[in-house]
């Protein structure tokens, strides 16, 4: 999907319903007046050897939910890096803007950028309310950090995001739980039915495209069609990953 797609998909998407994470109401809105709650940010963090894999001590955490201009904040950050290809680990929430995080694959893909998911644990960030942790965040880092792999979750946004990766990886015991998807308009939300259907399937028909151009299995949108309600979530097991290669191996 092109940039272009995502800053139409502003304003119609496809969008997951996230069943499982809440949002946290107290996190600050990133941007000015209109900008959403909970939208995703990017910083640059650093640990210990190894902290996000083999012989890697600095990544890009990605944390929060896809609205329709987190594409904007992913090139920004990208474009500070000077050429450094820094894995992005995802740890995203929320009912995402599927368009946009296809998007991003995009862009970390042109980038050669490789993908994980998981919790990035900022030190300073130690006894501060989420206020206080975000306004640390926000500027971009880098700042002292471990990665947290256990209880780690990958939705469909996730999911998506993660596909853009060159190489792809997913922790052992990673939960990932697709739910449905629905169209929504951000400005308007009353779309008619056969708008809906028709916009349903050009989505579709783009995602598929999208897939294919990453390398993973358009079978797994298949899966996701099959899901009767939106809010049912569908857990994907490991093998699945592989099989339809979401992953390009098996655990970071």
């Amino acid at each position: 999907m092109s940039l272009r797609a995502a800053i139409f998909g502003a304003l119609i998407g496809l969008i997951s319903a996230d069943c499982a994470q809440a949002q946290d109401p107290h996190r600050p809105a990133v941007g000015g007046i209109g900008s959403p709650v909970n939208a995703m940010i990017f910083y640059v963090a650093h640990g210990a050897d190894g902290a996000c894999g083999n012989g890697c001590s600095e990544w890009i955490a990605a944390e929060g939910t896809v609205q329709w201009d987190t594409h904007k904040r992913l090139i920004a950050i990208l474009d500070r890096q000077a050429g450094r290809k820094l894995p992005v680990i995802i740890h995203a929430w929320g009912d995402s803007n599927l368009n946009v995080a296809a998007s991003l694959g995009r862009i970390l893909r042109d980038h050669g950028i490789d993908t994980t998911a998981g919790t990035t644990d900022v030190e300073a960030c130690h006894g501060k309310d989420e206020t206080e942790c975000f306004a640390l965040k926000r500027p971009g880092g880098p700042l002292d950090a471990k990665v947290t792999l256990t209880d780690t979750r990958c939705d469909l946004a996730c999911v998506l995001t993660l596909a853009g990766g060159v190489h792809r990886t997913l922790p052992a015991g990673t939960k990932m739980v697709l739910s449905g998807m629905s169209i929504r308009n951000r400005l308007a939300p009353n779309v008619s039915e056969e708008r809906r259907q028709g916009l349903t399937t050009l989505f579709g028909d783009q995602f598929r495209r999208y897939l294919n151009d990453m390398g993973v299995d358009p079978e797994l949108l298949d899966i996701v069609d099959r899901n009767p309600e939106i809010r049912r979530p569908i857990e994907m097991p490991p093998s699945e990953w592989l099989r339809l290669h979401i992953v390009t191996s098996a655990a970071m």
